[in-house]
């Protein structure tokens, strides 16, 4: 069964290698901040002093979001997906808990359950760095807890007086809304199924970092695709190089928000620019080219029947790659069978 027409066979694999094969797929992904999301460690705003450009030498602090602050969310939504269309029960695998080894989100984003069995991850992301400095991309705000009647007002407890305004609970930072992070998503050894299913969970994802139930907007904008036989320029040089861009072309405007626009025109220029230093053989989806994939890979994930055939035919790849490789799953038809 074939999903893509706007993209050659070539690129995927038929069925999911057991060892590495050499395609790659790389998801060319803006996240763009729509709230206030917190991306951070002990309480502090994840950073780095890195240089501004790979021209402009200058060095500046910028935002960062971890791997695994970009990974988790997108793999959760496909795990919801998952769940909806019967493919997975909670019972049979609960993320972080139990795994069932041989499901989509499983093969294709890895586990370790110790002797169980483990599955190296076929989807790699590295951190993510804000284009403009830490200083213009986060703001302090002061944390109140208001009482049941809806006012700051003490209730007269622990000797406070009734109706005395408390103080300040607490401080914590927060990142702006139109706070850019580009980032590349990479998938290895792609199937077509694999690939859709990656595509996907990234189109879908709306929130990452701490405490998503009440903030953490994020809105991924894909600009491009590239099939290659090799891993291409990492997150930081991208980010350098749309730095660099944008500076050149008087679009920084600091200290107001980047325009997306105008953040999107940079990030294909640069990427563009970047992968002609590459040595590797590639083919690069951007501008009309994507945006005729982008419109195929939307009529298959917008299409309910469509979807569950997409979905259907990854966990059928995923459990077929699991019978003959996965260990853990073995033991599991042992015991079974003992009983």
């Amino acid at each position: 069964m074939s999903f893509l027409k706007t993209v050659e066979a070539k690129f995927f694999h038929s069925e999911i290698p057991y060892k590495p094969m050499g395609k790659y797929v790389h998801f060319l992904t803006i996240r763009v901040t729509e709230s206030y999301p917190l991306f951070q460690t002990d309480s502090e705003l994840n950073k780095s002093r890195v240089r501004a450009g790979i021209k402009d030498k200058i060095t500046i602090s910028r935002l960062t979001m971890f791997k695994r602050k970009q990974s988790t969310p997108e793999r959760l939504v496909g795990r919801e997906l998952l769940r909806n269309y019967g493919l997975m029960s909670a019972e049979e695998c609960e993320y972080n808990v139990k795994f069932a080894m041989n499901n989509p989100d499983c093969i294709i984003y890895g586990f370790a359950i110790g002797d169980s069995g483990s599955e190296k991850s076929k989807v790699v992301v590295d951190t993510a760095f804000s284009i403009k400095s830490f200083d213009e991309s986060h703001e302090t705000f002061t944390l109140n807890a208001p009482f049941e009647n809806g006012t700051m007002a003490s209730k007269g407890e622990n000797g406070s007086k009734v109706g005395e305004v408390t103080s300040r609970i607490n401080q914590q930072d927060h990142i702006k809304p139109q706070v850019f992070f580009p980032s590349i998503v990479t998938l290895k050894d792609p199937t077509e199924a694999s690939f859709l299913y990656v595509f996907n969970n990234i189109l879908r994802t709306r929130h990452y970092g701490a405490q998503t139930t009440r903030t953490g907007r994020v809105r991924n904008e894909l600009i491009g695709v590239i099939f290659a036989d090799g891993e291409i320029v990492s997150n930081l040089r991208w980010t350098q190089a749309i730095y660099d861009h944008m500076k050149n072309n008087n679009t920084l405007y600091s200290p107001d928000p980047l325009n997306e626009d105008e953040v999107f025109t940079s990030a294909k220029a640069s990427i563009s620019t970047l992968m002609e230093d590459e040595f590797i053989v590639h083919e690069d989806f951007v501008g009309d080219k994507f945006a005729a994939l982008l419109k195929e890979v939307k009529s298959i994930t917008a299409n309910e029947e469509e979807l569950k055939k997409m979905l259907k035919k990854a966990d059928d790849e995923a459990k077929a790659y699991a019978k003959v490789h996965i260990k853990g799953k073995d033991k599991d038809k042992d015991k079974a069978a003992a009983k």
